[in-house]
């Protein structure tokens, strides 16, 4: 039995999309600006917090299954590129 995850590709796109695009929108609005920012940090804490399940399950030797959809039947390759996460584009 394997554990599906989101692949974490889908925190990338979030995280360029609200770091490139909605803290722009959002310069001259500060209240807007910090919930976004908000918003950027709690991506990150699931994004760690996925990781830890994920060397969780390594050491118990059960396979995790990276979706991609919630309507995915098989499985597509685990991913293979570790994408830049630190907030720099």
């Amino acid at each position: 039995m394997s554990v599906p995850l989101p692949s974490h590709i889908h925190y990338e796109i979030l995280l360029q999309m609200l770091e490139r695009q909605s803290l722009f929108a959002t310069n001259e609005h500060p209240r807007q600006r910090a919930q976004v920012q908000q918003l950027i940090i709690m991506l990150r804490k699931a994004l760690t917090q996925q990781k830890q399940i994920e060397e969780d399950l390594e050491r118990l030797h059960i396979p995790v299954e990276y979706r991609w959809s919630i309507n995915q039947d098989a499985p597509l390759p685990s991913d293979s590129i570790a994408p830049n996460y630190g907030g720099t584009p």
